[in-house]
């Protein structure tokens, strides 16, 4: 009989959640020597995955029976996304020039090769880890890994039924990949704490990304103003109206394409999430042409940041870090993997000098969607988080794709 978690209620869980954000918060601006010197190491944004990861490993709360993150993905990053993205200065980003657009592809074909690698590495010394027939083979279930780290959760299930991957199978993926791809982004996240040093070692030209953030910096400047009740509100009204839109929009769409042009499934097109996350960007873009973009100046993108908080702990909740030891055979094809992905960043970022900026977002961009792109960009400086939704943007609109290719790469070697 299944043991039941301590905790049920989301309006709890909730709390508890908010209760770890403002701990962590709080003792991260602390000036007591003990939390300068342990966030001098450990980054903060860490611990708002993994305090609340502990909920769940523990028994305390059980993530597949809460609807938090639902809730956050679709409520709260809509809205997040809107209001990061309506400050951004695009004519800046551009000028961010090829060696992004190369990191990002660059994370794509890591992934894309990674999983028939990963397979015969593998294998090779474990042939019955990468077994398995009909809807319970392994290289199966390693197509939905690969939908999830080149486009996202809607890309992840997309392969799930292009390729007829079993319930059961499916499940272990999904704890490969929260584990993993927690693990780089904890990797990522460390590194951006040390990207000055690292830069300036490699030669990397830093320019275009110091341009683009005093650039974000001078309007800020330009336009800061004490947030008031009356902006707070309009702040609010625009990032929820228009993921009340993109929900309205982004699910008749999903709809008619579905009916009309089924064969789009490939390319995620039928997928409500998919249309939500890129109407959400498209109408945080148009409004940073009009007006509404002087909201930055009460703190829009902080008020987003807030709400990606939220989402962040809630991602952290659904992460069990025993789950490691459950099917170690299937973890170490992810280990393989992750790493093919990330030496051979390394490599490209070496010889084109690539600021770690365009390495560490190229790879979320892939391995971590909308969801936690932006986040990662926003550790190099809050402004550079718009160039992360706009690759993750990418990585939804070329990830079916790339993961039909691996699957049948993977399908190639297990044969």
């Amino acid at each position: 009989m299944e043991s039941q978690a301590l905790v049920t209620n989301d309006a709890v869980v909730l709390g508890m959640l908010a209760l770890i954000l403002g701990f962590v918060f709080y003792t991260e601006a602390s000036e007591h020597p003990f939390w300068k010197k342990f966030y001098k190491y450990v980054p903060g944004l860490l611990l708002c995955y993994f305090l609340p990861s502990l909920l769940n490993t523990f028994g305390i709360v059980d993530a597949d029976q809460s609807n938090l993150y639902f809730v956050s993905s679709r409520y709260l990053l809509p809205a997040c996304l809107v209001l990061l993205t309506l400050s951004v200065d695009l004519p800046a980003i551009f000028r961010l020039g090829y060696k992004a657009l190369i990191m990002f592809f660059t994370g794509t074909i890591g992934i894309l090769l990674g999983g028939p690698i990963a397979l015969l590495v593998v294998g090779y010394f474990s042939p019955e880890t990468v077994g398995g027939e009909g809807p319970d083979a392994v290289w199966r279930g390693l197509t939905t890994l690969a939908g999830s780290w080149i486009g996202g959760g809607a890309n992840q299930a997309a392969m799930k039924e292009v390729f007829e991957v079993s319930d059961e199978l499916f499940s272990q993926m999904i704890a490969v990949d929260v584990i993993w791809a927690n693990l780089w982004l904890a990797i990522l996240l460390f590194l951006a704490g040390r990207a000055e040093s690292i830069d300036a070692r490699s030669g990397a030209d830093t320019s275009a990304i110091e341009d683009l953030r005093q650039r974000v910096e001078a309007f800020h400047d330009e336009h800061a103003r004490f947030l008031t009740l009356p902006d707070l509100m309009f702040i609010l009204a625009v990032g929820f109206g228009a993921t009340g839109f993109a929900h309205a929009t982004g699910g008749w769409l999903a709809e008619w394409i579905a009916v009309n042009a089924p064969g789009l499934a490939r390319l995620s097109l039928t997928s409500s999430f998919f249309w939500l996350v890129v109407i959400a960007t498209t109408i945080g873009l148009i409004l940073s042409f009009t007006p509404v973009k002087r909201l930055e100046g009460a703190g829009a993108s902080r008020v987003g940041t807030a709400l990606l908080y939220m989402l962040i702990a809630s991602i952290g909740l659904g992460m069990d870090v025993t789950a490691v030891f459950s099917n170690p055979g299937l973890f170490a094809i992810g280990g393989v993997w992750i790493a093919f992905h990330a030496v051979l960043l390394v490599i490209v970022a070496k010889v084109i000098k690539a600021p770690l900026f365009y390495m560490a977002v190229g790879s979320q961009a892939n391995v971590g969607g909308a969801a936690s792109a932006p986040v990662v960009a926003s550790a190099f400086h809050p402004s550079l988080a718009p160039v992360g939704v706009l690759l993750a943007v990418l990585g939804y609109a070329i990830g079916t794709y790339a993961a039909w290719i691996t699957g049948l790469l993977m399908q190639a070697v297990t044969t």
